[in-house]
């Protein structure tokens, strides 16, 4: 059972940053895609960004080249930095973990999430 822990949200005035930060409790980049989901209050849970072998990475389109995701094999750890944040991008934003081979990074095909952390953006 891989344990995924979220840190790093918070408020934020618009055009501010963050960094999200999710640590799991085993060595998952070699088996899995990790990525990012958030959560508006009213919506359904949407991607973010992904990230998997050979650092290749997809996002969004409403976040695409603002936030950047990445991850530190040594630490286990991936993160989210989030740059220019809008009022739109407030929401709990959940890490996630879909074993390889990927049928879909959707939220229907994830292992293992996080508990959540929340992200706040003051306009």
């Amino acid at each position: 059972q891989v344990q995924l822990v979220e840190s790093g949200g918070g408020l934020v005035q618009a055009g501010g940053s963050l960094r999200l930060s999710c640590a799991a409790s085993e060595r998952t980049f070699s088996s899995y895609v990790n990525g990012w989901f958030r959560q508006a209050p009213g919506k359904e849970r949407e991607f973010v960004a992904r990230i998997w072998s050979g650092e290749r990475t997809y996002y969004a389109e409403s976040v695409k080249g603002r936030f950047t995701i990445s991850r530190d094999n040594a630490k286990n750890t991936v993160y989210l930095q989030m740059n220019s944040l809008k009022s739109e991008d407030t929401a709990i934003y959940y890490c996630a973990a879909v074993r390889i081979p990927v049928r879909s990074f959707s939220t229907t095909f994830v292992d293992y999430w996080g508990q959540g952390t929340q992200v706040t953006v003051s306009s």
